[in-house]
């Protein structure tokens, strides 16, 4: 026997507390919307906050510096070929922020401690994924960071909290989510376990390459100081966050048959290079020139 189904209109049951609900469910949403706290209106209130354009610095002289703005980037896997289905060759990839998804959609700012990915959807320069070279012994902005001298990673200042790059060695307890090895995530308090340096990708040209200034846009590797480990994209682990799938990034080195290093370990500091076939910027632009002053004089302060 079919039943006979109502609506509020119809004076039947409840029919009073059926249209006081409706008005309250109307009146909750109208408030929700007014205060901005719909979640369409904070994944849209998102892309201003972490996504938001940042300028990266400009080297004249084509090396980093510490004060300077710039983005970590390994370089797709030169071999394009799909050995095995479900598994695609490395793309290329920039170091960023992984926020926790319930803080990412109400937090002004970075904070916290965030876990940090590989991303080779977003590779525009944004507060998700520049960083800062921050200084440890209070060395001057715009003084040249060298080969084996240790220095912070630390991300922009305002909205991106202002974090600084924290690994430490592998436990049972503690380590990567997916391949076990040492974890690498942002803290807010720095100690010697956020100290990194960087290294020649080279073994034989290592030793003569000491105390020289580090290039932009080239392959170097970045070490941690504690353990001693490299910087690392771990081209077979995806995990999945609201911006797509990333690689996982971790701290260790990856040795191929000849004792060196593999191209996962391979970072280079992306920066306005003239002239520069990476990132290249115009000799005459001196609105990048001047916002990069900007940058360095807030960080000084």
């Amino acid at each position: 026997m079919s039943v006979r189904t109502y609506n509020p209109s119809v004076r039947v049951g409840n029919w009073n507390e059926d249209i006081q609900l409706e008005e309250d469910t109307l009146k909750d949403f109208l408030d929700r919307r007014e205060n901005g706290q719909l979640l369409i209106q904070q994944t849209h209130n998102l892309v201003g906050k972490i996504l938001g354009k940042v300028e990266l610095g400009i080297s004249r002289d084509g090396f980093v510096h510490f004060g300077d703005i710039v983005m970590l980037m390994n370089d797709g896997a030169k071999d394009r070929t799909k050995y095995t289905s479900g598994s695609d060759p490395r793309d290329m990839s920039v170091i960023s922020i992984n926020m926790s998804e319930s803080n990412m959609h109400t937090a002004e700012t970075v904070q916290g401690t965030c876990g940090v990915l590989g991303s080779c959807k977003y590779t525009d320069p944004c507060v998700r994924n520049t960083f800062v070279i921050a200084s440890i012994d209070g060395t001057p902005n715009e003084e040249p960071l060298r080969y084996g001298r240790e220095f912070h990673i630390s991300t922009t200042l305002g909205k991106g909290g202002q974090l600084l790059l924290f690994s430490d060695r592998a436990t049972f307890n503690k380590s990567a989510k997916k391949s076990r090895h040492q974890e690498v995530k942002l803290v807010l308090e720095g100690s010697t376990l956020t100290r990194w340096k960087v290294e020649h990708f080279n073994p034989q040209l290592r030793m003569e390459y000491e105390g020289m200034p580090v290039p932009a846009n080239e392959k170097v590797l970045i070490k941690h100081c504690q353990t001693n480990q490299a910087l690392a994209v771990e081209e077979n682990l995806l995990i999945k966050t609201p911006f797509g799938r990333d690689y996982e990034i971790s701290t260790h080195t990856f040795l191929d048959s000849h004792r060196a290093e593999k191209d996962v370990n391979h970072i280079m500091f992306i920066m306005g290079v003239p002239g520069d076939r990476v990132y290249p910027v115009d000799r005459n632009d001196t609105n990048l020139t001047e916002t990069t002053a900007r940058e360095n004089t807030q960080l000084s302060n």
